[in-house]
C-alpha cells in the first residue's frame, strides 16, 4: 500500500494545533510505553502498564507503583524523560495560551457563533446595550451582536457573541450563523446622517434578506421617506424612532399637570407587551365594552381595533366588533 507522506502532511497540519500536540503525546507515550514492556515484561506485564507508567512520569506525578530495574529499562526512562515530560508541559501550556488566545479573539468579534434561533442585534449604541440587559433576563435567550465599529466586548461585560464587521458583508453573517436566526433588529446608526444612517440599515436589510429569505426583520428606519424602501428590502417591521419620539415629545409639551406620560410609556413596554387577534365569529356583532368586560378576567386590557387600515384606538363602548376586525391588547409578559 501506497501511502501519499505529503497528504498525510497537508491532513496533519491543517489539524488543530492542540489536538496535533495531543495526538503526538499519545503516540510517544504509546511507543515509551511499548518500549519498556518488552524492555522489562516482569515488571511490566502489559503494554498499558508500560503506557500507565509513561504518562505518570512523562507528567511528573510519579506514583512509583511501576519502576523500571534494569539499564535498558532506565535508558528507556531518561529518554522519557527528556522528550515526554518536555512534550506533556508544552502541551498544558498550549492549551492554557489557546484557552486565552480564544477568549481575546471572542471579545475581539473573531470567533464564529455556531448556535441557532438566537438573536442577532445589529449596531452598537445605548439602544441596544439597554436591548440587551432587558432581553438576557431570560437565560436561555442567545444574543448575538453585529458590529463595525467597536474594537472589544468582553463577554463578562455583556452576555452576547460579538462578531465585528460589516453587517452587510455576506462573511460577516455567515459568522453570525444568520440563516439559522430567530430574529433580527438593526438599529439606526446615529452618528450618521439621517439618509446615510437608513441606506446602511436597507443596505443591511438586502443582505440579510439574501442569506435567509425566512428571519423576521425589524430595522430602525430614521426618515419616513425611507419606509417604502426598507419594506421593499425585505424588512417585516419598522421602527420609527423619530415620529415615536416626535409624539412623545408632544405629549410631555402639552400633558397635565398630573401625568408623567414618558415614564409611563417606559414602564407600560418594560411590563406588558402588544397582542394582536382576529375577530372571529364567536365574538362578532359583539360590543367593545362586552369584549373589554370578558378580557379583564384574563388580564387583558384592550386599547382598540383595527379595521382594515383605519386605527380606532379607546373607541365608543356601544362600537359593534366585525369579523376581520384585529383586537389591540394588553398582556403581561411571560
Amino acid at each position: 500500500m501506497n501511502i501519499n507522506f505529503e497528504l498525510v502532511k497537508t491532513v496533519y497540519y491543517r489539524i488543530p494545533k492542540v489536538i496535533r500536540l495531543l495526538m503526538t503525546v499519545f503516540i510517544l507515550m504509546f511507543l515509551f510505553g511499548s518500549a519498556i514492556h518488552f524492555v522489562e515484561p516482569a515488571q511490566f506485564p502489559t503494554i498499558f502498564d508500560g503506557i500507565w507508567w509513561a504518562f505518570v512520569t512523562g507528567a511528573t506525578v510519579g506514583y512509583g507503583d511501576y519502576v523500571p530495574l534494569t539499564v535498558r529499562g532506565k535508558i528507556v526512562a531518561v529518554l522519557l524523560f527528556l522528550t515526554g515530560g518536555a512534550l506533556l508541559a508544552y502541551y498544558i501550556s498550549t492549551l492554557s495560551a489557546v484557552t486565552v488566545e480564544r477568549e481575546r479573539n471572542l471579545a475581539k468579534g473573531k470567533i464564529a457563533f455556531r448556535g441557532m434561533n438566537h438573536l442577532v442585534f445589529i449596531g452598537w449604541n445605548d439602544r441596544t446595550r439597554q436591548l440587551i440587559e432587558m432581553t438576557t433576563k431570560n437565560e436561555t435567550v442567545k444574543v448575538v451582536l453585529i458590529d463595525r465599529t467597536l474594537q472589544h466586548l468582553p463577554n463578562q461585560d455583556h452576555p452576547v457573541h460579538f462578531i465585528h464587521g460589516d453587517p452587510a458583508e455576506d462573511a460577516v453573517l455567515e459568522k453570525a450563523n444568520i440563516s439559522k436566526a430567530k430574529r433580527v433588529v438593526i438599529t439606526a446608526d446615529i452618528s450618521k446622517k439621517e439618509k446615510q444612517a437608513d441606506n446602511l440599515a436597507i443596505l443591511t436589510t438586502v443582505a440579510i434578506r439574501g442569506n435567509n429569505p425566512d428571519v423576521p426583520i425589524i430595522v430602525e428606519i430614521l426618515s419616513k421617506s425611507q419606509v417604502e424602501n426598507a419594506l421593499r428590502a425585505g424588512a417585516n417591521t419598522i421602527i420609527r424612532s423619530n415620529d415615536f419620539m416626535s409624539a412623545l415629545l408632544f405629549h410631555e409639551l402639552l400633558r397635565v399637570k398630573t401625568a408623567t406620560p414618558f415614564e409611563d410609556i417606559l414602564h407600560l413596554l418594560t411590563k406588558q407587551q402588544f397582542h394582536h387577534s382576529k375577530v372571529s365569529d364567536k365574538l362578532a356583532d359583539k360590543t367593545f365594552y362586552e369584549i373589554a368586560a370578558e378580557s379583564l378576567k384574563e388580564q387583558r386590557i384592550i386599547l382598540g381595533i383595527l379595521r382594515g387600515d383605519e386605527w380606532k384606538m379607546n373607541p365608543s363602548g356601544n362600537l359593534k366588533l366585525q369579523k376581520g376586525d384585529i383586537i389591540i391588547s394588553l398582556t403581561p409578559w411571560n
